[in-house]
């Protein structure tokens, strides 16, 4: 299928056309013609599989005939909410929203916590038709009556599950009273739990639903390998698999924010460029680093949860679980950050004998036991100063426009354009990699 048989209007035909893509996932040639014959819907796909332009395209498509050039406040009603649990994923989905509608005379601007109220304030007392927003900063504008949701026709839950996990459900109830009740609902999601079905029976009229893969599946273009390892092994296989196989651009995972903070100044202090990215970081922080990390300035970036459902760095090659997630959910969201838009990459977990019970719970979720390396071999290998014989495990080989992003390659990584995924946003502030000082917002 190709993209000029979806009944797309020409201006948003341009902009899809402007990103190189013809073609879309199969998420999105599901997805699209339902939203645009006025349905509600629930849809599951795979992390990676571009939810985000299946719900972007036909809802600025429904949205077409209301743009207008008028300064006028009042010629921009808020007209669809698109809700997202975390900054990140607010700040890729507004991305989109942009791109998508750069040929049409429609207004969007995206709200969330971690920084100052007055230029998000400012946007929505100018008009809007399409605010992305997390419920709670969403909220606190409408107790401060800087935004009407009395002419929304469109809301999207964006990752619905992570907003359930998060423990969103009452402010999503809190905005949709506020809402008509004669509205499009979209709920996506990267799982399909008993509790979705549920908050869907809730939220959605008769909606059509759409699975295009498997529940809690991995993607199989992600190679998956564990090390079983003692807990005083763990900073020691990291720190020797970074500088040996010369990994030149890795997204590290742990369950704490105390944690990645603490590695990424220890790795930092052993001359592998890091950053951080967590909770305890206000949003201005948390993009530089995002940055710093894309442009290639940070080899490492070392993340909790948070960030699993927000970042997209397009053919990052490597992810690695440094300490395993307590929710087996989390293991699938963090391994979907490699392996995206049909690219193939690598997970490497560690696993301690206290982590035997996550262990068990992931595997039981994914129907599959992970693959066990010997991490007591690589560490005497490296002990010696000598590469181990057996690479470590890559996928399918990437395209020659993704060698840069290969482990080993010389130069700096570029980004390959997906049709999910935002443009690479210009960042004017320079990110020096060094030890950077906590600070105290919440998520």
């Amino acid at each position: 299928m190709q993209f000029t048989e979806l009944a797309l209007s020409e201006e948003i035909m341009r902009a899809i056309t402007d990103q190189g893509y013809d073609a879309p996932t199969p998420i999105q040639a599901a997805a699209i013609p339902v939203v645009l014959a006025g349905h509600d819907l629930l849809a599951a796909a795979q992390t990676g599989t571009g939810k985000t332009a299946a719900f972007t395209l036909p809802m600025l498509n429904k949205l077409r005939p209301y743009g207008n050039t008028s300064p006028s406040p009042a010629r921009h009603p808020v007209r669809a909410v698109i809700l997202t649990p975390t900054r990140e994923l607010a700040d890729q989905v507004f991305a989109n929203v942009q791109s998508y509608s750069k040929y049409l005379p429609l207004r969007s601007t995206v709200i969330f916590g971690g920084m100052t109220m007055d230029p998000q304030t400012q946007a929505l007392r100018a008009g809007v038709e399409v605010v992305v927003a997390t419920p709670g900063r969403l909220l606190d504008h409408v107790g401060q009556k800087n935004i009407n949701l009395g002419q929304v026709e469109f809301l999207v839950l964006d990752e619905a599950d992570r907003m359930l996990d998060m423990g969103f459900i009452n402010d999503i109830k809190r905005i949709m009273a506020l809402m008509p009740a004669k509205r499009q609902t979209l709920l996506f999601s990267a799982t399909f739990s008993p509790e979705i079905k549920a908050l869907a029976d809730q939220l959605l009229r008769h909606p059509e639903v759409i699975e295009v893969a498997r529940q809690n599946t991995t993607a199989e273009n992600v190679t998956q390998l564990l090390y079983k390892i003692e807990e005083s092994q763990r900073y020691r296989l990291l720190q020797k698999l970074l500088k040996h196989h010369e990994m030149k651009q890795v997204l590290v995972f742990t369950r704490t924010k105390q944690t990645a903070e603490r590695l990424s100044r220890q790795l930092v202090k052993d001359r592998i460029s890091a950053v951080s990215i967590h909770g305890d970081k206000v949003q201005s922080a948390r993009l530089e680093a995002l940055a710093a990390f894309k442009e290639g300035r940070a080899t490492v970036m070392v993340a909790t949860d948070v960030a699993a459902r927000g970042i997209d760095i397009d053919q990052l090659p490597h992810v690695i679980n440094y300490e395993l997630p307590g929710s087996p959910e989390d293991y699938v969201h963090r391994i979907g950050r490699t392996g995206r838009a049909g690219a193939s990459g690598a997970a490497i977990s560690f696993a301690t004998p206290d982590e035997e019970k996550q262990l068990q719970g992931i595997e039981k979720l994914i129907r599959q036991q992970l693959k066990v390396g010997n991490a007591n071999e690589l560490l005497s290998a490296y002990s010696n100063n000598h590469r181990v014989s057996a690479p470590l495990p890559t996928s399918r080989p990437l395209p020659s426009s993704a060698l840069a992003l290969i482990p080993g390659r010389a130069g700096r990584p570029r980004e390959i354009p997906a049709l999910f995924l935002p443009p690479k946003q210009a960042m004017a502030t320079q990110v020096v990699i060094a030890e950077d000082s906590a600070t105290t917002a919440t998520s």
